[in-house]
C-alpha cells in the first residue's frame, strides 16, 4: 500500500525494492528461510523508506541546490559505476530522455550528503576518544585466521570415474593415519602434484568455500575425511594455524578514525530523523484505481 510522508507520495513499489533488499541481505546471513519474517522486513522498509524522504524533504528545505559541475560528477560517475550508458538504462529501467529525473535525484542526494556532513562536523576525533572506541570495538580490529594446509586432489572428468577416485583418497586416507608420508602419497596420487601440495597460508574467502569449511575446522596435523568441491575430491592434512589477534592501534588508526566518524554520523542522522518523525504526516493510501474503457 502507498505511502505519504508529508504529501509526498512513495509508490508501492520503492516499498517492494527496499522490502526485497532487506529480505535477500538476511538470507544471505544465513537466519532466515522463505516468508517466517516478512511482516518484519516489511516493517524495517516502511521505516527505512520514511527516513529517506523525510531526510530528503529537509535537505531541500534547509540546503542550497548542489553546484551544476557537482552534478555533473556525480551523474558521470553514477554511470560509469555501472559500466556505460547502455548497462545503466538497463539495468536501471532509466531512458535518455529521462537523464533530467536522474539528474534531479543526483542533486537530492547530493544535499542529503551535505547536511548530514554538516551536522556529524562537530564530532571530536582526538587521541582519547579514538582509543576508547577502538578499545570498546576490539573486535573489528583483529587479523584475519589464517591456517595451512596440503592437499591431495583427485578431479574426474567422467561421472563414471568419481566413485573410483573417492575410494583411492579413503585408501590413501588409512596409509596416511597408519604412518605413511602425506607429502610422498600426494606427490604420487594428487592430480596436481606438480603445482600445490602445499597451499600455504590463506584466510576464509581466498579458496572454495567447502574447502575453506573443512580446513578450518580441523587441528594441525589432522587429517580430514575425504570431501568433494566444485573442483573435485580433496584429502587435507592441517599443517599449521595462525589465530586472529589484535591490529596495533598505531596500525588500525585510519581505519578506527573513519569507523568513529561513520558510527556519529549514523547517531546524528538517527537523531534528526526522530526529530523530523515527531512533525511529519505519514499516510498510508489505498491504490488509486486503473480507468479502464469499455
Amino acid at each position: 500500500m502507498p505511502l505519504v510522508v508529508n504529501g509526498q507520495r512513495i509508490d508501492d513499489a520503492i516499498l517492494q525494492s527496499e522490502f526485497s533488499q532487506i529480505k535477500a541481505y538476511f538470507e544471505n546471513l544465513g537466519n532466515v528461510s522463505c516468508c517466517e519474517r516478512d511482516e518484519e522486513f516489511r516493517g524495517y522498509a516502511k521505516q527505512n523508506v520514511i527516513a529517506r524522504a523525510l531526510l530528503a524533504q529537509e535537505a531541500l528545505r534547509s540546503r542550497p541546490k548542489a553546484p551544476d559541475n557537482e552534478v555533473d560528477a556525480a551523474v558521470a560517475k553514477l554511470v560509469d559505476e555501472y559500466g556505460g550508458e547502455s548497462r545503466f538504462f538497463a539495468a536501471t529501467g532509466a531512458t535518455a530522455d529521462q537523464m533530467h529525473l536522474v539528474r534531479h535525484d543526483v542533486e537530492v542526494d547530493l544535499r542529503v550528503k551535505g547536511m548530514l556532513d554538516q551536522l556529524a562536523a562537530d564530532v571530536v576525533a582526538d587521541e582519547a576518544a579514538l582509543r576508547k572506541f577502538y578499545n570498546d570495538h576490539q573486535a573489528s580490529y583483529m587479523t584475519p585466521e589464517e591456517v595451512r594446509a596440503s592437499h591431495i586432489l583427485k578431479a574426474p572428468k567422467r561421472g563414471e570415474a568419481r566413485a573410483g577416485a573417492y575410494e583411492e583418497l579413503r585408501k590413501l586416507r588409512g596409509e596416511i593415519q597408519s604412518g605413511a608420508d602425506f607429502e610422498s602419497l600426494a606427490k604420487k596420487h594428487s592430480d596436481k602434484a606438480d603445482e600445490h601440495i602445499d597451499l600455504g597460508f590463506f584466510k576464509r574467502g581466498e579458496l572454495a568455500e567447502e574447502f575453506e569449511t573443512v580446513a578450518f575446522s580441523m587441528k594441525v596435523g589432522e587429517i580430514s575425511p575425504v570431501f568433494v568441491s566444485p573442483f573435485g575430491f580433496h584429502l587435507i592434512k592441517l599443517t599449521d594455524r595462525k589465530p586472529s589477534k589484535p591490529i596495533p592501534f598505531d596500525e588500525a588508526r585510519k581505519q578506527v578514525e573513519e569507523h568513529f566518524r561513520e558510527q556519529h554520523r549514523q547517531e546524528k542522522t538517527r537523531e534528526l530523523v526522530e526529530r523530523l518523525k515527531q512533525t511529519a504526516v505519514v499516510e498510508e493510501v489505498a491504490e488509486e484505481p486503473v480507468e479502464t474503457s469499455v
